[in-house]
């Protein structure tokens, strides 16, 4: 990589860029939505193909896992071959994957279908950060990250929401596959304005870098190794295959070792680690990671107790969750302002808010167990956590790429994003296992089950406050020994 962290690049605004951006942030919408949507139609999916619950699993898993599999190489592929070309051919496929998956007529083609559409959003989703990083400089560049990290809370919290209101609509018999209908004309749509407003790539072949396929392969199995266990554990962690994390941290050390040397051979590794010595950067991945643990599993076990413990239906558990998105879409778009202005002091803030959220989320529900009035009274607390939320994904992102040169942001967010991938997952499992653990040891008391579940979410933020707020002392501890620091109050 160049050293061009530090000098100033010239930039002319795209006059269409606002416009380009809508259309990414769209796209992202939708990739991010199927993770979420896709649990409240389960029940109608076993019923209607008569799946059993290991393919209910791999039709849910196996998505975020080829999704977390490829965001690093596509997004090395981003910033070599052309960020319109990936995102395109991303797009492309996920809107025929999602026709697919629709007409799919047994378990066995829509989890393979499943593992497909993965793969389309881990091509499409890294090229979104690489727009905004290409796009917009300066303060714009905080706003358009706020509009995306609205993207990313409102996508995850409304996916029961918009499912329950699919099947609502279609039934229950073939509503389901309206979950994946719904994403075909905003697909073509998108497709249409991609070509249209997306700026054309300018790489040409003598500038193409040579793609590390020795990396990725090495990257691609440390990641699988590591996250099938994940997934695999969140209902049954005993018959999840372990030993597999042992083959990531093989896979990893083999994959560094490489990486160190394609940088000495040809000097264009799949990765250059001068990305992780980058403090910000650094920092944000590893507290993005651990907040993503706790933010999403949130809805998981949501999700379950309000289904299965109060006999929710999936619209009225959608409902439920509508707070927690509507206190992160408007802080979203705030945060994205601000960070320029308040920096890290705004992520601690974020975090500490949805603590508490989710805090006195936890002690309501221990209050109303059992009363009809549960999901409302829970409205409250979930929409202060969803503000808190609201401040910290946007400007996280923001400050991690802050000083890392728009020519490498389609890696950058990748790496970032498969951060946030595997918290995803440890969290899942992690909160799983508890959540199943004491619904077993209590004797189906759902209730118990919750209140521990939210338990360890509630400690796995508190760890991404820790990383926060430590962060935060350094950075002030080097102001005062005059050490040059970001002007940005904590990186």
């Amino acid at each position: 990589m160049s050293d061009d962290r530090t000098a100033p690049e010239a930039y002319t605004p795209d006059p269409r860029r606002w416009r380009a951006l809508s259309v990414c942030l769209v796209a992202g919408f939708m990739s991010l939505l199927d993770v979420s949507i896709v649990n409240v139609a389960l029940p109608a999916m076993q019923a209607g193909l008569r799946a059993s619950a290991a393919q209910l699993s791999w039709i849910v898993s196996g998505y975020a896992l080829t999704f977390g599999l490829v965001l690093v190489a596509s997004g090395r592929l981003g910033d070599d071959r052309g960020r319109r070309r990936m995102f395109v051919t991303g797009l492309a496929l996920f809107t025929l994957t999602s026709a697919v998956a629709g007409f799919a007529p047994n378990p066995e083609v829509l989890v393979a279908v499943r593992l497909v559409q993965g793969v389309a959003a881990g091509l499409l989703s890294p090229q979104v950060v690489g727009f905004i990083q290409d796009l917009f400089r300066g303060p714009e560049r905080g706003t358009a990250f706020g509009m995306f990290g609205a993207v990313v809370g409102i996508s995850t919290a409304v996916g029961p929401l918009l499912g329950g209101l699919l099947l609502s609509w279609a039934g229950d018999a073939d509503g389901w596959r309206w979950v994946f209908f719904v994403n075909i004309p905003i697909g073509v749509a998108a497709l249409v304005a991609a070509f249209r407003l997306l700026p054309a790539d300018t790489v040409t072949t003598g500038e193409r870098r040579p793609l590390d396929l020795g990396g990725s392969v090495l990257l691609g199995v440390a990641v699988v190794a590591l996250m099938l266990p994940l997934v695999l554990a969140e209902r049954d962690p005993a018959s999840a295959p372990w030993w597999l994390v042992a083959v990531s941290v093989a896979a990893l050390a083999a994959f560094v070792a490489w990486e160190r040397r394609a940088k000495r051979v040809h000097g264009h590794p799949l990765i250059d680690f001068a990305l992780l010595r980058t403090r910000s950067y650094a920092v944000g991945a590893s507290l993005g990671t651990v907040y993503f643990a706790g933010f999403t599993s949130i809805f998981f076990v949501l999700t379950l107790y309000l289904q299965n413990g109060l006999g929710y239906t999936p619209l009225q558990t959608g409902l439920t969750m509508t707070a927690f998105a509507l206190g992160s879409a408007v802080t979203s778009a705030l945060s994205g302002r601000l960070v320029a202005r308040f920096g890290q002091p705004m992520i601690v803030v974020g975090l500490a808010t949805v603590m508490v959220g989710l805090g006195v989320t936890d002690l309501v529900l221990a209050a109303t167990a059992h009363s009809p009035w549960t999901g409302l009274a829970i409205a409250g607390p979930l929409l202060l956590a969803g503000a808190g939320g609201g401040l910290v994904i946007a400007p996280n992102q923001t400050l991690a790429l802050s000083e890392i040169p728009h020519t490498s942001g389609g890696t950058a967010g990748g790496v970032l994003q498969t951060g946030q991938r595997i918290g995803t997952a440890i969290g899942l499992s992690a909160v799983g296992a508890v959540f199943f653990g004491r619904l077993t040891a209590s004797g189906g008391d759902w209730a118990d089950a919750i209140s521990h579940g939210l338990l360890i979410t509630v400690g796995l933020v508190a760890l991404a406050l820790v990383l926060g707020v430590t962060d935060l002392v350094a950075a002030r501890r080097a102001r005062g020994r005059g050490t040059p620091v970001t002007a940005t109050g904590g990186r």
